[in-house]
């Protein structure tokens, strides 16, 4: 059994941690920090989880809550983690981290997309980018993890293999995706409120989001090419799941049965992607760890079309962080995760 603490327990991303690691058969959660809840019972803040976790409370976000822990999980808000990482290593063995803050292999990108310069840069390349489907063999007992954001695996599972295999132009590609609102974090915000999303779909970070750069990277070190991507999320009304719809040209004559055979032979063998001709749906995947994936060739305009779908909280987050430590830890890479989702 592998002591476990989570740091930053008490967002979404940690309450699928702790609901996760609860049904997990390896993993055991012997501290949950969380500033704004310390003190307060986990029970009282997410009833959903009382079963599991009865009287435990939510500590204060400190390093030394982490002494028995063999893997800590970090979902804290970005900016957050440089600080803390410096003095959490060397002290835990492994390190998952949910956020934004070591994803990014160029130091000089963070002032342009983040707004600030890194506060430790020289970590950048310890870290080892967390999506299992593209970098497996690095994912081995790796000390620092970055899990990679949900809009960047949908839009990377979607187009990566296609992108390797040369079937369409590592430039010009556009992705437009939407995510449910838990995307956006526990917190309160006068554009997540249920009167503001509610009957309402709407796009934002236009030119500028911020994952834009994550999503080329992940392609492009997949590929070995540089990528450019215009990347448009929107914000749905609804609570959890990402769709993304991709668009690329081809570099060639290809069709739909050509683009199909390329993500069958990449996730085939994968547990958690699922090629079909259906068109993927968020409802599929809920709660599951699954990504949903789907391709056609319109021959009328010439343009590929790659479709994806996941949980947000799950394979986005949460489920991907889990499937990382597994692999990190030694264990089995689908112990104490579902590929099936919840329906209705």
């Amino acid at each position: 059994m592998h002591q476990v603490a989570i740091i930053g327990a008490s967002g979404f991303t940690g309450a699928e941690l702790l609901r996760i690691c609860a049904l997990h058969p390896e993993l055991k959660v012997v501290a949950a920090t969380g500033n704004t809840e310390a003190g307060n019972r986990i029970a009282d803040l997410y009833p959903s989880l009382a079963a599991a976790y009865g009287e435990m409370t939510f500590a204060a976000n400190d390093v030394s809550v982490i002494a028995d822990a063999d893997l800590v999980f970090l979902g804290l808000p970005h900016g957050a983690s440089q600080s803390m990482v410096p003095n959490l290593r060397g002290s835990v063995k492994h390190v998952v981290d949910l956020a934004a803050d070591f994803r990014l292999d160029d130091p000089g990108l963070y002032p342009t997309w983040y707004g600030e310069a890194h506060a430790a840069p020289e970590l950048l390349d310890d870290f080892v980018f967390g999506l299992p489907e593209f970098f497996r063999s690095d994912l081995a007992g790796a000390e620092l993890i970055a899990a990679p954001g949900c809009y960047v695996t949908t839009s990377s599972l979607a187009l990566g293999p296609l992108v390797k295999a040369g079937l369409i132009e590592p430039t010009g590609i556009v992705v437009d995706a939407a995510s449910g609102v838990s995307g956006a974090g526990r917190p309160p915000k006068p554009n997540t409120t249920f009167c503001a999303v509610d009957e309402d779909f709407t796009a934002y970070g236009l030119l500028n989001h911020r994952h834009t750069p994550e999503i080329e990277m992940a392609i492009g070190r997949h590929a070995g090419t540089d990528v450019q991507v215009l990347f448009t999320p929107h914000l749905a009304p609804m609570n959890r799941g990402i769709l993304a719809t991709c668009y690329a040209r081809p570099t060639g004559s290809i069709s739909t049965d050509d683009a199909m055979a390329c993500l069958h032979a990449a996730y085939d063998d994968e547990p958690f992607v699922v090629v079909s001709e259906r068109s993927p749906s968020t409802k599929a995947t809920l709660g599951s760890n699954s990504c949903h994936v789907t391709a056609r060739v319109d021959e009328r305009t010439g343009w590929l079309i790659v479709i994806a779908a996941l949980d947000n909280l799950v394979k986005g987050a949460s489920g991907q962080a889990v499937q990382c430590a597994n692999l990190a830890l030694g264990l089995p890479e689908t112990t104490g995760l579902t590929v099936a989702g919840m329906y209705p």
